[in-house]
């Protein structure tokens, strides 16, 4: 009887003839004794040094008799004769794990710098390459095959996503409102750092102006919820393959958040937003359109101020969330926490699955999102470099922390203990602001957010941190 394995297996075989040339070899496994036990040609991979042949495989089952494989040195084709033997070890693991099967004391997320560019989320290598494709099609007088939605088209099975999704993103509005009333959260004046806790904590690593003065303290007021869920606006475009928008007409368009915005696009209908639904698919040769289904006159933009539906989209912002919800009973806070945990993995699950079909753009320099085939020209960049690109954006491929961002503070184990200290920085762990407020709440969160709070550490004492490898 032969063995199987899932771990990495050394094989060696050991020809019955000493006239093997040495060169590379190729091993097929079509043309082994039993074809199905075997990986394709594409795993396997060897050189052939004297007589004896190492190559490297997945899982492979192997039969007890001897087989028969095929040798390709300097063009020629020799059948061999051979026995076999087979090795293996296990790969040590770089990442610890414990009892419970989770990775344990995840590093914490990098801090971006201002003054440099954000990496691409797609390599600039396949970027470059899809478009070398297009621009080959395009002179050949081919169209570019588009499928929904890139031809403009709506994804039936995606609708229901993009109505749970809205409707998880109300709930998660409220779940916060109702819970900033229970759980005490400050902010910097300084920067954009959050705290969930009855005092601001110790930690020196603020990077605001004039934080020199400050020994790089910060400097805490009482927060509100835009520093929990931080507000990422785009414009809303009646026709996202309709005319561009340009700086000098910015204000014809209104600014809603770019999780509702995505939605609408996705085929949620909300009366005061419009979309235009097609049904005809457009038509690009390379990057130029041929056929869009012509311009339509656009709806005048909707404004709060001059309609009475206000309220019904007042729950679609955090806009005057926390005055539209009351506190609620000490009773019940539990069960909100819970439903606002189950919201926010609710929000990021549609996110990042309407993301993968419809394209989402954002700066690469700053917090600018727009959904949409392609960005607009607002002239709205002021970061690294603004003058160079005279206010424009760089548009790159978004990501889900881009679209939704997971706002990471401090984990408080105690929030009414000792504030955290700055000599204990590396003992403390990261949550989401939504997770750790839920936290603080009485809620429980799922397991992969664990590792990052680092909650397997015990924190020492000031004078016992110096003595810690």
């Amino acid at each position: 009887m032969g063995f199987i394995s899932q771990r990495p297996l050394l094989y060696s075989f050991i020809s019955s003839r000493h006239a093997m040339d040495s060169g590379a070899v190729l091993l097929k496994a079509a043309k082994l004794a039993n074809p199905s036990s075997f990986p394709t040609a594409d795993c396997i991979s060897g050189v052939c040094s004297g007589s004896a042949v190492s190559f490297w495989g997945p899982t492979v089952a192997f039969p007890t008799k001897a087989l028969s494989f095929k040798v390709h040195p300097r063009r020629r084709t020799t059948i061999f004769r051979a026995v076999y033997c087979a090795s293996y070890y296990e790969k040590p693991s770089s990442k610890g794990r414990n009892q419970d099967g989770y990775l344990q004391n995840v590093d914490l997320p990098p801090v971006l710098p201002k003054q440099k560019k954000k990496p691409f989320p797609i390599p600039f290598r396949k970027i470059q390459q899809a478009a070398k494709e297009d621009r080959k099609m395009a002179q050949m007088g081919m169209e570019k095959p588009l499928e929904p939605p890139k031809n403009g088209l709506l994804v039936p099975e995606l609708v229901p996503v993009a109505y749970e999704l809205l409707d998880a993103w109300k709930a998660l509005i409220k779940g916060v409102a109702q819970l900033l009333h229970v759980i005490p959260v400050y902010g910097c004046s300084e920067c954009s750092e959050v705290h969930l806790a009855h005092a601001g904590h110790q930690i020196k690593n603020c990077l605001g102006p004039m934080n020199a003065t400050r020994r790089s303290l910060h400097s805490w007021v009482r927060g509100s919820i835009n520093d929990i869920l931080i507000p990422i606006e785009s414009y809303h475009l009646y026709d996202p393959f309709g005319r561009r928008i340009k700086h000098e007409t910015r204000f014809d368009y209104d600014r809603i958040p770019a999780i509702v915005e995505l939605c609408i696009q996705a085929g949620v209908e909300i009366p005061e937003y419009p979309s235009r639904r097609r049904t005809k698919p457009i038509r690009m040769l390379g990057r130029k359109l041929l056929d869009r289904g012509g311009f339509i006159e656009e709806p005048m933009p909707w404004r709060s101020g001059n309609t009475s539906s206000s309220s019904a989209l007042s729950d679609l912002d955090t806009y005057g969330a926390f005055e539209r919800y009351t506190q609620p009973d000490l009773h019940d806070i539990p069960r909100i926490a819970q439903e606002t945990v189950e919201a926010y993995e609710k929000v990021r699950w549609g996110v990042r699955k309407l993301m993968k079909k419809y394209t989402v753009k954002a700066c690469g320099y700053c917090s600018e999102v727009h959904v949409g085939p392609w960005g607009h020209n607002a002239k709205l960049c002021g970061e690294f470099k603004h003058q160079w690109r005279d206010g424009k954006h760089g548009w790159q491929d978004a990501t889900v922390d881009e679209v939704f961002p997971p706002n990471h503070v401090w984990h408080v184990r105690d929030p009414k203990g000792a504030p955290l200290k700055s000599g204990l920085k590396r003992f403390y762990g990261k949550a989401p602001a939504v997770i750790e407020m839920c936290l603080q709440a009485g809620a429980e969160i799922p397991d992969k957010y664990k590792p990052m709070m680092r909650l397997d550490i015990i924190i020492p004492e000031d004078d016992e941190a110096t003595l810690v490898a």
